[in-house]
C-alpha cells in the first residue's frame, strides 16, 4: 500500500490506527495463551501488583507490528531484515517470560536480533556531529564475515546502541502501563521527526510502533489485566532503536544525534541511575532491585496512576523539547540565531531541566547517601561511621523500603509509607 507521491503522513496515521486496533483486539488472545503455558507473573517483594497476571501481551504487539509493516512499508531488504530481527527478539522474550532465561543468554539473543537489520543496512555508518561535521564509520573495518562481507565500526556501534535501547525499555517495565506509555510518546515523537526529515519508512514504522503500544496500553493501564512481559518490552526497545537509527541518525541534520537521547531521556536516566547505584554498591548490573523511579515513587506513597502521571509528564516535556529543536526556526544553520525563537528554545530547555530537577529532588536520586548521613548525625549528635551509612543505603537498594533514623534510639528503622510510623523491628 506504500505508493510514491502520496502524503506519507496519511499512511503513518492509518498504520498507527490499524496497529492500535489489532493490538487492542489481540491482547485477550495473548492472555489466554499465557495462562495456558504458564507465562504468568506472580506477585513478589518487588512487584507493585497484587494478583497473578498473564505476561505475553507482547505477542499482540508483535502481530500488530508485522501486519502493519507488511501493509504500509515497501517489501525491501531492510524491511524484511527488521521483521526477522523482530521475530528473533520476540522469541527470546517469550522464552524469558516462560522459563526466565539467564542474563547472558538473553543478551546473546538481543545481539543476534539487533545484528540482523544492522548487517542489512539499518546502521548509522555516516552521520553529522555538531561542530565536527560528517563522520564516516565505514572507513574503520573490523573483520570479514563470509557472505555478509566486511563488518565496520558503524555496525558494531549500532548493534550496541539498539541492544542498549532494548534493555532501557525492558528495565522500566516494572509498573502497569509505564513502558507502553513511554513508548507511545517516544515512538510518536520520533514519527513526527522522521517524517519531517524526509525519512518516510522510519516515520511509518515509528507510527505503527506507537499504535501497537497504545493498543496494548488499553489492557496494560492500571489495574492491568495483562503485562507485555519481556516479549513486549524487548520488541518495543528493538523497534525504537531501529527507528532512531533510520529516522534521525542517518540524516544530515546537525542536531539529529540528540533527538533519540532527548526523546528517550526518561528511560535512559532511570537505567543510568540504577546501574550507577548497582556499580557503586558492587551489585550485579543485571540483578533486579527496587530502586527504579517507579519503585522510588511507590516508596514515598505514590499510587500507580500518580506515578504514571509524573513519568508520562516528564516524557512529554522531553518530547516537546525534541520537537522544539526540530521545528522552531531559532537558527539559519549558518551560525545566525533569531533572538525571539532562540528565547523559545531556551524556555523549552529551562522547562525540561526544571522538570528533571524536580523529580531528581523528589526522588532523592542524587542525595541518598548524604541525606542518610545527615539523619544519623542529627539523631546522635555526632558523625556516624561511613560504613554504617553505606550499609543502610545498601539495604534500601536491596529491599526497596525507605529507612530513616528513629529519633528515640538513633538507629535505622524501616518506615511504613502509609502511616510514616517507625516499625519497631531490629534492622537486618
Amino acid at each position: 500500500m506504500f505508493v510514491e507521491g502520496r502524503p506519507e503522513a496519511i499512511y503513518a496515521l492509518i498504520a498507527f490506527i490499524l496497529a492500535a486496533l489489532l493490538a487492542w483486539m489481540l491482547v485477550p488472545v495473548a492472555e489466554r495463551i499465557a495462562w495456558r503455558i504458564g507465562a504468568v507473573d506472580q506477585p513478589n517483594e518487588r512487584s507493585l501488583h497484587e494478583t497473578p497476571t498473564p505476561k505475553l501481551g507482547g505477542l499482540a504487539i508483535f502481530v500488530a507490528v508485522v501486519v502493519a509493516t507488511v501493509l504500509f512499508l515497501p517489501w525491501a531488504q531492510q524491511t524484511q531484515a527488521l521483521l526477522v530481527g523482530a521475530l528473533v527478539i520476540t522469541i527470546v522474550g517469550v522464552l524469558d517470560d516462560v522459563f526466565d532465561l539467564p542474563a547472558l543468554v538473553k543478551l546473546a539473543g538481543q545481539i543476534v536480533a539487533a545484528a540482523i537489520p544492522v548487517l542489512n543496512g539499518v546502521n548509522a555508518s555516516v552521520f553529522t556531529l555538531p561542530f565536527i561535521g560528517g563522520v564516516n564509520l565505514r572507513s574503520v573495518e573490523l573483520f570479514d564475515i563470509g557472505l555478509i562481507g566486511n563488518v565496520h565500526l558503524g555496525h558494531v556501534l549500532t548493534i550496541v546502541g539498539i541492544v542498549a535501547v532494548i534493555n532501557v525499555i525492558n528495565l522500566i517495565d516494572g509498573i502497569d502501563g509505564l513502558a507502553a506509555g513511554v513508548c507511545v510518546i517516544s515512538a510518536g515523537t520520533l514519527a513526527v521527526i522522521a517524517l519531517s526529515l524526509e525519512r518516510p519508512g522510519a516515520g511509518i514504522l515509528a507510527a505503527l510502533t506507537a499504535g501497537a503500544a497504545l493498543g496494548f496500553l488499553r489492557h496494560g493501564f492500571p489495574p492491568a489485566s495483562s503485562f507485555m512481559g519481556d516479549t513486549g518490552s524487548n520488541l518495543l526497545g528493538y523497534l525504537l532503536g531501529a527507528i532512531a537509527v533510520q529516522g534521525a541518525l542517518k540524516t544530515n541534520a546537525v542536531v539529529a544525534l540528540v533527538f533519540p537521547l532527548i526523546v528517550l531521556a526518561v528511560p535512559i536516566l532511570d537505567t543510568g541511575f540504577v546501574v550507577a547505584k548497582r556499580i557503586k554498591y558492587r551489585r550485579p548490573i543485571y540483578r533486579a532491585d527496587r530502586w527504579h523511579f517507579h519503585h522510588r515513587m511507590a516508596n514515598i506513597g505514590f499510587s500507580q496512576r500518580r506515578t504514571l502521571a509524573y513519568l508520562y509528564g516528564w516524557a512529554l516535556v522531553m518530547a516537546a523539547l525534541a520537537l522544539a529543536l526540530r521545528f522552531v526556526p531559532y537558527s539559519d544553520d549558518r551560525g545566525n540565531f533569531d533572538p525571539a525563537w532562540t528565547a523559545v528554545i531556551v524556555a523549552c530547555l529551562v522547562l525540561a531541566l526544571a522538570a528533571s530537577a524536580y523529580l531528581v529532588v523528589t526522588l532523592e536520586i542524587l542525595k541518598l547517601r548524604r541525606a542518610r548521613f545527615r539523619d544519623l548525625r542529627g539523631a546522635r549528635g555526632a558523625a556516624p561511621e561511613g560504613s554504617e551509612v553505606d550499609e543502610g543505603v545498601a539495604r534500601e537498594l536491596e529491599t526497596g523500603t525507605f529507612e530513616a533514623v528513629d529519633p528515640e534510639t538513633g538507629e535505622w528503622r524501616a518506615i511504613d509509607p502509609e502511616t510514616d510510623e517507625f516499625e519497631r523491628v531490629e534492622p537486618p
